[in-house]
């Protein structure tokens, strides 16, 4: 079963603040559904964006 997150959540996870998630999230910087007014995040779609990312970084 997927595990959402939330934003604050995955500020946690990523040691940011909740504000620069939610920011992210309306720039579609980082992956993200809006479900109403709540931002939510699958967990193994932040996992695979952040591989993503280091992979890009050291190329």
């Amino acid at each position: 079963m997927e595990e959402y997150l939330t934003a604050k959540q995955v500020a946690e996870y990523l040691q940011v603040k909740p504000l620069t998630i939610y920011q992210w999230a309306r720039e579609e910087k980082i992956p993200a559904i809006k479900i109403g007014r709540i931002w939510r995040f699958r967990k193994d779609v932040i996992d695979n964006f952040l591989e993503e990312q280091l992979h890009n970084k050291s190329k």
